[in-house]
């Protein structure tokens, strides 16, 4: 078995088709899908918490590189797309992120900028989303609250 680092389970809330009561790492919120996808557009989405997961990811793992290069940054922005797109000679289109990222450092030389964008392709959501992620479906072995099992 694997050593899990995160832990989050979604629950049917009943409020609209699709909502759910997302608990993670000690915080509750509440995902849900567009009025115009069939939810009642209660909270994010699942590609929208995965594009905020790598926006999230991205910036904190550039803060905390320039923090260890001691680096006088005033603030990091990122903002993450997703859509699908089609690649020319591909069968089915394909799963695409695209990030815009706005640094706020006025001292900071290009070739600082430089290393702390090649940094920020390295945060572990992005190298998880780039590799091929083994994904195990279990069945609990009772109905009820899955959050009493393991």
């Amino acid at each position: 078995m694997a050593a899990f680092r995160a832990r989050a389970v979604a629950t049917e809330t009943g409020q609209s088709t699709y909502a759910v009561r997302i608990a993670v790492g000690g915080h509750v919120l509440t995902g849900d899908e567009a009025v115009d996808a069939g939810g009642g557009g209660l909270g994010p989405s699942p590609f929208e918490l995965l594009s905020a997961a790598l926006a999230e990811c991205t910036a904190m793992t550039m803060r905390w590189y320039a923090q260890q290069q001691g680096w006088s940054v005033e603030g990091i922005e990122v903002a993450v797309d997703y859509g699908k797109k089609v690649l020319a000679g591909a069968a089915s289109p394909v799963d695409a992120f695209e990030k815009t990222i706005s640094i706020q450092a006025p001292d900071l030389t290009d070739e600082q900028r430089t290393r702390l964008l090649n940094v920020a392709a390295k945060c572990p959501v992005q190298r998880t989303l780039e590799s091929v992620p083994m994904i195990t479906t279990l069945v609990a072995p009772t109905p009820g609250r899955i959050s009493d099992h393991r």
